[in-house]
């Protein structure tokens, strides 16, 4: 590399003076060069560059969010039985009862949603919208005894019941024989993959904070969906069809706004269930 650039400066010598001190300047920066080396030399360039351009740089904000096609696969919503479900950014916060139930050998060694094969021994269990690999602790209210359980598929997609459990976490709270029991689950953190530790919950949005709508039916005929949308609005002020393709067909939903608050909106789900929706469940627009 030296003689190249000697050969250079030679050709430099033989034109005018103010090539000169141009062939003059280029020894001066190939001794610089020779003293720190392209390595250093490269880093100092990188350095200028980005300062230089610090004050045109524009930092997105921290709401900005984030197409659904980047989240990680288990974090994106999915489509079970005709409902489609949310899961949460964060389980910081979260705390739910309802009923349990369990799974164990037809499933053993089957791949789970996220991405691990089944172990029914393991100390796991499936929720519907929790961020995989949450530790939740949960408590069967029936007989006082509980566990730590770790997030690691999703399910159970049966009404009413609101987290599977392995068997192996089915016995330590005495759910084997009777099949199911009314618990409570409250998530305590995230594990840091790799780490095997717990990890602080993450920033997230109020999640639960939106636009709850409860969806009261679905319909291949859009007279049938605006027949129930006429029906519903006599006793309530802001219902929709909302339109969505499934295949080749389409299906025309009809769905009740409830709240822009979580639990407001769970206890109106619950009053629609009983007058007459018994599928009637919860969606955010």
């Amino acid at each position: 590399m030296k003689c190249s650039w000697l050969s250079i400066s030679a050709v430099f010598r033989d034109r005018n003076d103010s090539e000169s001190v141009r062939t003059c300047r280029y020894q001066r920066f190939l001794k610089f060069y020779n003293k720190i080396g392209f390595s250093a030399f490269f880093l100092v360039f990188l350095l200028f560059f980005y300062l230089s351009g610090c004050g045109h740089q524009h930092i997105p904000p921290s709401t900005t969010k984030i197409p659904v096609r980047e989240l990680p696969a288990t974090q994106r919503p999915y489509e079970v039985n005709g409902h489609v479900y949310y899961p949460l950014p964060s389980a910081k916060g979260f705390v739910e009862e309802g009923y349990a139930s369990w799974y164990g050998k037809k499933f053993h060694g089957r791949p789970t949603a996220s991405g691990e094969p089944y172990n029914m021994y393991a100390i796991t269990a499936a929720h519907r919208t929790l961020p995989m690999n949450t530790y939740v602790r949960v408590l069967n209210l029936e007989n006082g005894r509980e566990v730590v359980v770790r997030i690691s598929d999703r399910g159970p997609f049966a009404k009413k019941r609101i987290i599977d459990l392995s068997y192996g976490a089915a016995r330590k709270v005495g759910l084997i024989g009777q099949g199911t029991a009314k618990v409570r689950i409250e998530a305590l953190g995230e594990v840091r993959l790799g780490s095997g530790s717990l990890a602080a919950f993450k920033p997230h949005p109020d999640f639960r904070r939106g636009k709850f709508y409860i969806q009261v039916g679905a319909f291949l005929e859009s007279d049938n969906a605006n027949a129930l949308r006429r029906k519903m609005t006599r006793y309530y002020k802001d219902v929709v069809v909302s339109r969505q393709l499934r295949g080749d067909q389409t299906f025309y939903r009809v769905q009740v706004f409830a709240s822009t608050e979580y639990n407001t909106a769970k206890n109106f789900e619950a009053r629609l269930e009983s007058s007459g929706f018994p599928e009637a469940f919860m969606v955010t627009r």
